[in-house]
C-alpha cells in the first residue's frame, strides 16, 4: 500500500449508544493512576493533544494509601501498592473538574468502592459535574459485602455495580475488566447487558517480590499490582476475547510503549488505547503514539483508524452468540 496525501482520521467513539456521547481526537489516553490529576504532566507533555484522560482512582472517603514501600522494579515492569491514595469524592470534586472544565481534553474519572450502593452513589454524584466527561469503573475492588471477594471476578456481582452505576449517571461509562477473572469475556458481556457504554482492559495482574537479603516482601503490602511490558501478551489475548465478544468499544491496555504495540491492540479489536507504566519512565512515549499512530496508518495506506480496528480477529464485528 502506498503513503496517503491526507491526515488519517484517528478520532474515536467510545459511547456510540449514549446521547452525551464521548468522541475523543485521538485513541491515547493516559491510565488511572499513571497520570495524576493531569495537570502533574502539563510541564512535560502538551495534555491537551491527548485524546482523554483518566484521572487516579477516587473512592467514597479520603484514603491515604498503604505504607512504604509501594513501587518495585520487575523485569520488564513494576508492581505497584499505593492503595488507591485520594481526597476522596467531596473534596475531589471541589479540587479538581473546574479546572477540568476550562481544558479541550476530556476528562474521565475512575471510582473503586467496597460496596454497589457507593459506586451508585458516587455515580450520581459526578453525573452533572461540569469538567467530568466519562466515568471509568474499577471493578478490581474487593466487595465487603462478599467476604472480600473482588468484584470483577464475578459476572452478577460486576453485572450488580455498572447497573447501579448505569442507574445512577447518564454520563458514559467504562467497566475496567480484571484478569483475575476466570472468564474475562462471561464479565464483559455481563457489563455489556448490564449498561456500560464500553469496557477497558486490563487492570493489572496480582504478583510480589522478595527481598532476599531481609527474607521478607518487598511491599508493605506484600502484594501488588503487576503492569509494564511483561503482562502485554496476557492483556493482548484478554483484549482480543473481548473485543469479539461484546458490540461495545473496547479499551485495551497492558504493557504499551511504542506505536507498534498499540497498532497490535487496534488490529485484535481496540477502538482505543490507554498507556500507564510506560508514561512513568518515559512521559513523552504519550506525544509519540498521538504522532506516530497517523503517521503508521499513512504510512501503509490506511484512511482511518477504524480500518485496522479487528483486522486480526475473526470474530471482532460479527454478532456476539
Amino acid at each position: 500500500m502506498g503513503m496517503t496525501s491526507t491526515v488519517p482520521d484517528v478520532s474515536v467513539d467510545l459511547a456510540p449508544s449514549n446521547p452525551r456521547e464521548l468522541v475523543l481526537r485521538n485513541p491515547v489516553i493516559p491510565a488511572s493512576g499513571c497520570f495524576g490529576y493531569g495537570q502533574e504532566f502539563a510541564g512535560a507533555i502538551d495534555v491537551q493533544r491527548l485524546g482523554a484522560f483518566v484521572s487516579k482512582g477516587i473512592t467514597p472517603e479520603f484514603r491515604s494509601g498503604n505504607p512504604m514501600l509501594r513501587i518495585a522494579e520487575t523485569p520488564s515492569g513494576m508492581l505497584n501498592a499505593i492503595g488507591l491514595q485520594n481526597p476522596g469524592i467531596s473534596r475531589f470534586i471541589r479540587k479538581y473538574p473546574p479546572m477540568w472544565a476550562t481544558w479541550e481534553v476530556p476528562a474521565i474519572v475512575n471510582i473503586s468502592a467496597e460496596s454497589v450502593e457507593d459506586y451508585e452513589m458516587m455515580a450520581r454524584r459526578l453525573d452533572d459535574v461540569s469538567g467530568v466527561a466519562a466515568i471509568e469503573v474499577n471493578i478490581s475492588c474487593p466487595n465487603i459485602n462478599a467476604g472480600g471477594f473482588c468484584f470483577g471476578w464475578d459476572a452478577r456481582m460486576s453485572a450488580d455495580v455498572t447497573r447501579a452505576v448505569r442507574r445512577a449517571t447518564t454520563l458514559p461509562v467504562i467497566v475496567k475488566l480484571s484478569p483475575g477473572a476466570v472468564d474475562v469475556v462471561e464479565i464483559a458481556q455481563a457489563v455489556e447487558d448490564a449498561g456500560a457504554d464500553a469496557v477497558s482492559l486490563i487492570n493489572t495482574l496480582v504478583g510480589m517480590a522478595i527481598d532476599v537479603r531481609k527474607r521478607a516482601p518487598v511491599l508493605a503490602n506484600v502484594t501488588g499490582g503487576l503492569s509494564g511490558p511483561a503482562v502485554r501478551p496476557v492483556a493482548l489475548r484478554m483484549v482480543w476475547q473481548v473485543a469479539g465478544a461484546v458490540s461495545i468499544p473496547v479499551i485495551g491496555m497492558g504493557g504499551i510503549s511504542c506505536v507498534e504495540d498499540a497498532i497490535q491492540f487496534f488490529m485484535a479489536g481496540a477502538s482505543a488505547i490507554q498507556v500507564g507504566t510506560a508514561a512513568f519512565a518515559q512521559p513523552k512515549v504519550l506525544m509519540e503514539l498521538v504522532d506516530g499512530i497517523p503517521a503508521w496508518l499513512a504510512a501503509n495506506g490506511y484512511a482511518r483508524l477504524s480500518d485496522i480496528v479487528g483486522v486480526a480477529n475473526p470474530r471482532y464485528g460479527t454478532e456476539p452468540d
